[in-house]
């Protein structure tokens, strides 16, 4: 906490509040940062539960990054998310430690349901993590989560929608197989009576059908 009290730039607070991070106990310490104190201090199950008390937005990141996955519980995991007050903190606990856990595949189902504006965004980011990260995942692993984010598509907030069109591109450029079933659920979130869900079709199909994603999807089928 010293070094990162150290590295403190007010300056840095107001840029990033206008990217919507909450300012709140937030010491302006970029990310890139933050990487290099975890690479210098090493992966720490206890370290990280210390860090996560104390309330510090960059202190919470840095948690996300030296904790041990293996360590981490399904209880745990549950206080965290419930602690979420900024997208941010929210992306990277997800992407850096979340996603990397035994209970992934759980979190994700269930927080997506839940009503707390971060704890859902956390629930469709575990979803375009997994997409991104768990090379080995089976489609199917995939293929359940559609329905839920067609559920999830008529959420008005900004926050998790976002999470929801990130979810259901990510999905979508895993393979031609999960392109075109997302490419179905878009069409179908499209058909839905709900600006929210209006916007994540159209952004996703715009992304999904264009020629690139095509080209890309194609060549990945075909390597050896």
């Amino acid at each position: 906490m010293k070094e990162l009290r150290r590295l403190a730039d007010p300056r840095n607070v107001a840029g990033m509040t206008r990217y919507g991070i909450n300012p709140t106990n937030t010491l302006g310490v970029s990310v890139q940062t933050l990487r290099r104190i975890a690479r210098e201090a090493g992966r720490s199950h206890r370290l990280a539960q210390m860090l996560w008390a104390t309330g510090i937005h960059e202190a919470r990141i840095l948690a996300a990054l030296v904790d041990e996955p293996a360590q981490v519980t399904s209880r745990q995991m549950d206080r965290w998310v419930k602690d979420l007050d900024s997208w941010d903190v929210c992306d990277q606990c997800c992407s850096n430690l979340f996603d990397k856990t035994r209970f992934a595949y759980e979190k994700a189902r269930t927080w997506s349901n839940r009503k707390e504006e971060f704890v859902r965004r956390a629930g469709f980011t575990l979803m375009a993590c997994l997409a991104v990260h768990d090379k080995a995942a089976d489609d199917g692993r995939f293929l359940d989560f559609l329905p839920l984010i067609e559920r999830g598509s008529g959420d008005e907030r900004n926050y998790v929608r976002k999470a929801v069109n990130w979810a259901l591109r990510q999905i979508g450029k895993r393979n031609s197989q999960l392109n075109q079933a997302a490419i179905r659920t878009a069409r179908e979130i499209q058909s839905l009576p709900s600006k929210s869900a209006r916007w994540i079709a159209s952004d996703a199909l715009r992304e999904l059908t264009n020629e690139a994603t095509r080209d890309r999807l194609k060549r990945r089928s075909e390597a050896p």
